[in-house]
C-alpha cells in the first residue's frame, strides 16, 4: 500500500499539467506489481528503436479524419469500423505517456474532439443504423470507445470527456441488461465480443463510483453462465481447453462459434478488472487456468497462436501449414492478459511469455520500415499486408498493432513493495521513485539477446536499503550473477531473483544468461531457439530451398550457432548452424553444411517474394535410428 501512494504521489504532477484524474473507487485486490511511470523509461537499443518506429511511422501517420467519419453517417449494419478509432487512440495515448510529444498531444485531442462532436443526444457514439443497433460489432466498437475516452481522461482530467462516458455507456444501459436484450445474445460468437465491454465498465465505475456501472458488470458475468453464454468462468475452472468448449460451428463467423480467441481473452482481461473491485476468487481463478490452458496447448514456438482467428490446438499442430495464423490482435491480447496477470501476482511465468511474445511474434508483425502492421505472421510463407477492411484504409490489426509496441515500457520494469522488478533487458535507463526522499536509477548496458551479458547499474540519489529483482526466464539453465564482482549463489531458472542489500551509487550487477542454441522437436520437424529468439531460414541467405527436409546437428538439443559477420539488409541477428541436407547420404551431401538463420521477427521482413522464410525444417527421417512397425 506505501508503493500505491507513493505512486499516486508522484504521478500526481504529470497528470496535473492537465487537470489530473479522478478514482473514485478504491480497488479490494492490489495489484501485488505496479507498472513504473512510462515517461521515466526510456527504451534504447533493438526494442527501443522498434517501438520509436511504430510510434512515428504508423500511429503518427494514421488519418484519424477517416476514422471518425463512420461515427457521423451512423449507417452500418454488419461491420466493425467503430473499432479502428478507439484501438489506434489507445497506441497514441500509450505512446504519448511514453515520450511526451506535443505533436503528438495535439493528434489526440483533435481526435477526441472529432469524435465528442458526433455523439447524439441519447448518448450514443457508434456507426449502426438504429434498426441494426446491438448486432453484430455494435456493442464491441463502442467497447473501444469507452477504452479510448477513459484513457484520454488519465491523461487529461477532462471531465467533459468523462461525462461523454457515461452518456455512452448509459444508453447501452437501456438497451441491454435485465428485461431488456440479453448481452450474450447480441452480436456473433456467444455474445464475448459484446460483452468484452466488461472492462470499461469496470474502469467507468472505478472513476465515478456509480454502483449502476458495477451492477452491469456483474449481470455480464452473471450472463456468461446461463445456458446461451459462453460460461467463460465455470469452463476456465474446469480446465475444459479453449479449443474445445463448443463443438465446431457450421458457419465460422457465428453466433455459434465459442473458440473466437481474441474475443474471449478479451472477456478475461474484462474479468480480472471486476476481479479487482470484488474479489471474488472464481474470477481470477478461471482467468488463470484459462491462461494456462492457452500456454500448454495454443501459444506455439513464436508466442503467440490460433488458426481463422480461433483457438485449434494449435500449439500442437503448429508445424502444419496453416491458413490465417498468428492475428496480431490475437498476439497483442495474449500480451495484454498475460500482462494484466503479472500485475496481479507477480508471477514470473507470465514476463516469460511476454518476452517471447514481444521479440518474435510481435515483431514479427511490423513491417521494416513500421509502415505496416502485418494481418497474419505464419511460422513459414511471404509476409505482406492485410486487406484494408469494412471499406476504409485501415484494418483490425494495422490499428491494434501499435498497443503492443507501446505497452512495452509500462512491462519493462515494475514495483512492488520497496523492490524493483525488472521483467524485459535491454539497452535502458529508468528513474524510479522508490520512496518519497530518494529517486533510483536503473541503467541497463547490453545488446542482450544479441550478446548474453546484462550490465546494470543502481544509482540512488543516496544509499538505501530495497530490492532489485531480476528475472531469470526458465529457459536459461545455466546462469551467471555478479554484484560487484562478487557472485551470487543459487541463480534459479524461472524466478525472480532477489537482491536485498544497501545499495549504493554505482552498484554493479552483471547477469550471464545462457543463449545456448536449443533444438525443439515436434511432428518429425525440428526448429532451433537462442534464448528467447525463434530462428528462421530466410531465402535472402541463398543457401538452398528453405522447406528443405534436413537434420539438425545437436548434442543433448544443443546446436553450436556461429553468429554471421554480413547479413542481408534489414536482418538484426543472423548464424549458421550445421545441417545435413535432403534425402542423399553419398558423397558430399553426408557432411554436415553450415546454413543461414535469422531471427524470426526479421525473416521475411521485405514482405516481398525475396524473402520466403521458414521456422519448422522437415527432419529427414533415418529408419536405421528409428523405432518402426509393420504394417
Amino acid at each position: 500500500m506505501k508503493n500505491l501512494l507513493i505512486l499516486s504521489f508522484f504521478l500526481f504532477p504529470f497528470f496535473c499539467s492537465s487537470q489530473s484524474q479522478t478514482i473514485a473507487v478504491k480497488p479490494a485486490v492490489s495489484d501485488v506489481l505496479q507498472a513504473w511511470i512510462p515517461s521515466n523509461i526510456q527504451m534504447k537499443g533493438y526494442l527501443g528503436s522498434k517501438i520509436d518506429l511504430c510510434i512515428n511511422q504508423r500511429i503518427k501517420k494514421e488519418d484519424v479524419s477517416q476514422l471518425i467519419e463512420p461515427f457521423k453517417t451512423r449507417n452500418e449494419t454488419n461491420r466493425w469500423q467503430s473499432e479502428f478509432w478507439g484501438k489506434w487512440i489507445l497506441s497514441a495515448i500509450a505512446a504519448y505517456e511514453y515520450n511526451h510529444d506535443p505533436e503528438l498531444r495535439k493528434i489526440i485531442q483533435d481526435a477526441v474532439s472529432g469524435l465528442l462532436a458526433t455523439q447524439t443526444p441519447d448518448g450514443y457514439i457508434g456507426n449502426y443504423s438504429p434498426e441494426a443497433k446491438l448486432k453484430n460489432w455494435d456493442i464491441w466498437g463502442r467497447k473501444y470507445t469507452l477504452l479510448g475516452l477513459l484513457a484520454y481522461f488519465d491523461i487529461s482530467g477532462d471531465k467533459k470527456v468523462l461525462d461523454a462516458a457515461k452518456k455512452l455507456a448509459d444508453h447501452l444501459l437501456t438497451q441491454v441488461g435485465p428485461d431488456k436484450a440479453d448481452i450474450v445474445k447480441t452480436g456473433n460468437f456467444r455474445g464475448m465480443p459484446s460483452s468484452s465491454v466488461l472492462e470499461p465498465m469496470v474502469l467507468l465505475y472505478r472513476h465515478t463510483g456509480d454502483k449502476r456501472y458495477l451492477d452491469f458488470a456483474k449481470y455480464i458475468a452473471a450472463q456468461w453462465e446461463t445456458s446461451d453464454g459462453p460460461k467463460l468462468i465455470s469452463k476456465g475452472i474446469d480446465g475444459i481447453a479453449v479449443a474445445d468448449r463448443f463443438p465446431k460451428p457450421a458457419n465460422w463467423w457465428s453466433w455459434d462459434n465459442g473458440q473466437k480467441a481474441y474475443e474471449m481473452m478479451s472477456c478475461y482481461e474484462g474479468l480480472l478488472e471486476l476481479f479487482r473491485i470484488t474479489g471474488d476468487a472464481s474470477y481470477l481463478k478461471s482467468a488463470e487456468m484459462a491462461v494456462q490452458n492457452i500456454i500448454d496447448t495454443e501459444i506455439n514456438v513464436a508466442g503467440s497462436g490460433t488458426a481463422f482467428e480461433c483457438f485449434y490446438h494449435g500449439a500442437l499442430r503448429q508445424t502444419e501449414p496453416t491458413y490465417h495464423t498468428m492475428e496480431t490482435c490475437v498476439t497483442f491480447t495474449w500480451i495484454k492478459l498475460c500482462n494484466n496477470l503479472l500485475r496481479l501476482t507477480g508471477n514470473p511465468l507470465y514476463a516469460d511469455q511476454i518476452e517471447k511474445s514481444v521479440y518474435n511474434a510481435l515483431m514479427a508483425s511490423m513491417k521494416f520500415d513500421g509502415s505496416q502492421i502485418a494481418k497474419y505472421s505464419p511460422l513459414e510463407g511471404m509476409r505482406h499486408e492485410g486487406e484494408q477492411q469494412c471499406g476504409m484504409h485501415i484494418n483490425c490489426c494495422n490499428a491494434n498493432g501499435p498497443r503492443a509496441f507501446t505497452l512495452i515500457p509500462k512491462m519493462a520494469l515494475m514495483i512492488a513493495e520497496n523492490e524493483i522488478r525488472i521483467n524485459l533487458y535491454g539497452q535502458s535507463s529508468a528513474s524510479v521513485q522508490l520512496s518519497p526522499k530518494n529517486k533510483v536509477g536503473i541503467l541497463q548496458n547490453t545488446t542482450y539477446p544479441e550478446t548474453d551479458q546484462i550490465e546494470i547499474t543502481v544509482q540512488p540519489e543516496k544509499a538505501e536499503n530495497f530490492t532489485l529483482a531480476l528475472r531469470i526466464p526458465a529457459w536459461s539453465q545455466t546462469n551467471t550473477l555478479l554484484v560487484n564482482g562478487l557472485a551470487v549463489d543459487e541463480v534459479r531458472s524461472g524466478t525472480y531473483q532477489r537482491i536485498t542489500r544497501d545499495w549504493k551509487p554505482g552498484d554493479k550487477i552483471l547477469l550471464k544468461l545462457d543463449l545456448t542454441g536449443r533444438l525443439i522437436t515436434l511432428n518429425g520437424h525440428q526448429a532451433i531457439l537462442r534464448g528467447p529468439v525463434l530462428l528462421a531460414r530466410d531465402s535472402r541467405f541463398n543457401d538452398g530451398f528453405v522447406d528443405e527436409t534436413a537434420v539438425v546437428q545437436q548434442k543433448n538439443n544443443q546446436v553450436e550457432l556461429l553468429p554471421c559477420a554480413e547479413k542481408p539488409e534489414h536482418i538484426w541477428m543472423s548464424f549458421t548452424a550445421p545441417l545435413v541436407l535432403g534425402t542423399d547420404l553419398e558423397g558430399e551431401f553426408r557432411n554436415p553444411q553450415p546454413i543461414h538463420f535469422c531471427d524470426f521477427a526479421s525473416a521475411g521482413n521485405t514482405w516481398s517474394r525475396d524473402s520466403r522464410y521458414g521456422v519448422w525444417i522437415p527432419q529427414t527421417l533415418n529408419v536405421m535410428n528409428s523405432v518402426y512397425k509393420a504394417y
